[in-house]
């Protein structure tokens, strides 16, 4: 029996590439989306994924066209000849105060954040079978959490949730499974960034409230994706699972 193959989106960095290095090391054939222009060189990780003793396909892709998502599943399944998990990682993060957001910032954020979610699934799906798993990263921040100037971002990461349970239900008789992660603090390129998010600074900060002392790592999110795409999880589906070092449910101090 050939090794299963993944579909990720957002793999040249973060959470994205994190996941290829995981699925590569449980002998997950890895198919990776990244945008370009977006300043991460998806070479790294093919190069990771090798290391890890895996296959690796990087293409480039637009989580806002729905053609490019098409073409990308569809290649995965000629190179690979099947398709068997799809991770919907691919985001955007911008600041943005209500009364200065724009109706064009607003629809960017949802078009990338939760519709690129929706298209990503609806590509894959369609050579997914018995087995098959889908895995969206949500966020605390809407999630969970409120997130001032951030609304958008929020709205966008707390529609993630309500689209995989529905989708569970959908799938199901096709024995798919839909579950979404919700990262609380993690570091990634996108959480370094201090224009947009918290910075090292702050990030450090942060950290110091979470019960376990600390902020969490791109690898430690990575394991949970691979859980919940394997048949270990085969009975897990329409679930939301938050991954923060117990910072959502901590005593306010």
């Amino acid at each position: 029996m050939s090794q299963p193959v993944a579909l990720i989106t957002g793999a040249a960095s973060g959470i994205g590439q994190a996941v290829a290095v995981a699925y590569a090391r449980q002998g997950v054939r890895v198919v990776g989306g990244y945008l370009p222009g977006a300043g991460h060189d998806p070479l790294d990780t093919e190069r990771l994924v090798q290391a890890a003793g895996g296959e690796c396909l990087m293409l480039p892709m637009d989580v806002t066209d729905s053609a490019s998502l098409d073409a990308i599943a569809k290649a995965a399944v000629e190179r690979f000849g099947r398709l068997d998990y799809a991770v919907a990682n691919a985001g955007l993060l911008r600041k943005a105060a209500l009364l200065e957001m724009t109706d064009a910032q607003w629809n960017e954020m949802l078009d990338v954040d939760l519709t690129g979610v929706m298209r990503t699934f609806r590509s894959a799906s369609r050579y997914l079978g018995e087995g098959g798993a889908l895995v969206a990263i949500s966020s605390i921040a809407g999630g969970v959490y409120g997130w001032q100037e951030h609304c958008h971002y929020a709205a966008a990461k707390a529609g993630v949730p309500g689209l995989c349970r529905s989708l569970a239900v959908e799938l199901a008789p096709r024995g798919i499974r839909c579950n979404a992660v919700i990262p609380g603090l993690i570091e990634t390129p996108q959480s370094l960034d201090g224009k947009n998010s918290l910075g090292p600074e702050g990030l450090a900060r942060a950290g110091k409230s979470i019960p376990l002392g600390r902020v969490g790592r791109a690898s430690e999110v990575a394991e949970l994706v691979c859980y919940l795409s394997s048949p270990q999880a085969s009975y897990i589906t329409g679930q939301s699972i938050t991954i923060d070092g117990g910072l959502t449910v901590r005593w306010p101090e």
